[in-house]
């Protein structure tokens, strides 16, 4: 796998000390929110590129929290253009006791923004308390950078990235760093 990386755009140890100070940042904010002490939260993480984001972000939330996985895909297969969000059916199940909650949605990269703009109405119908969203990755690109986002641990340039959770054909997510790949990799798979 080393030999299909360009380079690290964002190595683990800067991720690491991210997160933590995302935590700290909503931790701060949602202790603002009026509850008295450490608030109850429903973290809704859109998988599957978020898990190793929200995995280690939830171990550095010192509140007492949900978590309500949901299906959401918008880079199919050998894709590295962002297309048109497929929700799971998940989403229809989550309960309507969201309903006064405090919710976090969280996601891995903001692209388009027409995932988290999407989840985002579909969470605000089930009448939270609050609803504010967290991604682990803003490209810098319009549509990006447009879309209301409260809580971006890094802005990248609008390149294609695997990595800490991000994928590229279900490969590479295990990678601890977030890199770019060769282009000779990503258009050899995508012929293959």
């Amino acid at each position: 796998m080393q030999q299909d990386i360009e380079r690290i755009l964002i190595d683990r140890h800067t991720i690491a000390n991210r997160v933590r100070e995302i935590a700290e940042q909503i931790t701060a904010d949602f202790q603002e929110e009026g509850t008295p002490g450490l608030p109850e939260i429903t973290i809704v993480p859109i998988l599957t590129g978020s898990f190793m984001f929200v995995a280690d972000l939830v171990r550095d939330l010192p509140l007492r929290m949900q978590i309500r996985l949901i299906t959401v895909s918008s880079y199919p297969g050998t894709s590295t253009e962002s297309k048109p969000a497929k929700i799971g059916s998940d989403l229809d199940d989550l309960p309507a006791s969201l309903a006064g909650s405090h919710v976090l949605l969280v996601d891995d990269i903001l692209d388009s923004g027409q995932t988290l703009r999407l989840v985002s109405e579909l969470l605000s119908a089930k009448n939270p308390a609050s609803l504010k969203s967290c991604v682990l990755l803003r490209k810098k690109r319009p549509a990006a950078m447009q879309q209301p986002v409260d809580y971006v641990a890094f802005d990248i340039p609008d390149e294609f990235v695997v990595g800490y959770g991000l994928d590229y054909d279900d490969y590479y997510r295990n990678l601890p760093d977030i890199v770019v790949l060769k282009p000779d990799v990503v258009s050899q798979q995508q012929e293959g």
